[in-house]
């Protein structure tokens, strides 16, 4: 299939044919035009309407497109490290923020239901791992559980870096018990990956805050709430995940060990 995006090869080549046929098509209905006689005639040198343009067009096209998809590429590239996280390729926390409360202000103004669910996982005594094994095995694991907690999500799900050892994650459309059955999916998985820094394995654990929602809400309301349950999940022993709905009561919350 033809990439027609902006920064697809497809584009140019296809863009560049149309407007060599357009061009023919102009030169044909200038040259044919009579203004004394009022009518369009095809004309002695009908022939030139199609070679001239076909020699002169494609590469003026061409040059012109193939420029035009270069900045495409150049603004896809910046907006791309504007937006992520450099060491572990997530979304940084300003872009996550920003996509978050798009998605909810966007329920807010069509005032049509919606749910789901944002998760903040910290990395449990992720000091030990700098002080134990150096920085760049810390840097290691921190890719390594961002490369686990993107393989645990759905594609439409959002996976941020927001700080540190700190990752945050929006889960559209899920509701209390799917959005744990994922946390704790998350949790089980990163506790299972291989961790071997200078040959020795080293298991790694998250604990999770997590809190649903339902319309209106904003990121900050669910970062302070997701961030209390994350508290609240170190504070009990590391490890776990506490998730509840925005505004219940912490004994209404759903606790898994």
């Amino acid at each position: 299939m033809i990439d027609l995006s902006p920064t697809g090869k497809g584009r140019v080549y296809v863009l560049t044919v149309l407007g060599t046929l357009m061009c023919m098509l102009l030169a044909f209905v200038l040259d044919g035009y009579s203004l004394e006689r009022g009518h369009w005639a095809l004309g002695e040198r009908w022939v030139n309407n199609l070679i001239i343009p076909a020699l002169v067009a494609p590469p003026f096209f061409f040059f012109l497109l193939s420029k035009l998809r270069e900045l495409s590429l150049a603004h896809h590239e910046l907006l791309t490290v504007a937006s992520t996280d450099s060491l572990t390729d997530c979304l940084n926390r300003r872009a996550f923020s920003s996509l978050v409360d798009g998605y909810l202000s966007r329920f807010d103004e069509v005032r049509e239901p919606g749910n789901g669910a944002l998760l903040i996982l910290d990395v449990d005594r992720f000091k030990t791992v700098n002080d134990r094994f150096g920085h760049e095995s810390g840097d290691d694991a921190l890719r390594l559980i961002a490369q686990v907690i993107r393989s645990s999500v759905r594609d439409l799900d959002l996976v941020a870096r927001i700080g540190g050892e700190e990752f945050g994650v929006f889960l559209p459309g899920l509701d209390l018990h799917q959005s744990m059955a994922i946390a704790e999916r998350i949790r089980t998985a990163v506790q299972a990956a291989e961790f071997r820094p200078a040959g020795e394995r080293h298991e790694l654990s998250l604990s999770i805050g997590g809190v649903t929602f339902m319309p209106p809400a904003t990121f900050s309301q669910l970062y302070r709430s997701a961030d209390r349950r994350l508290y609240a999940a170190k504070h009990a022993g590391r490890n776990r995940v506490e998730i509840g709905a925005l505004g219940a009561l912490a004994e209404q919350d759903v606790r898994l060990v």
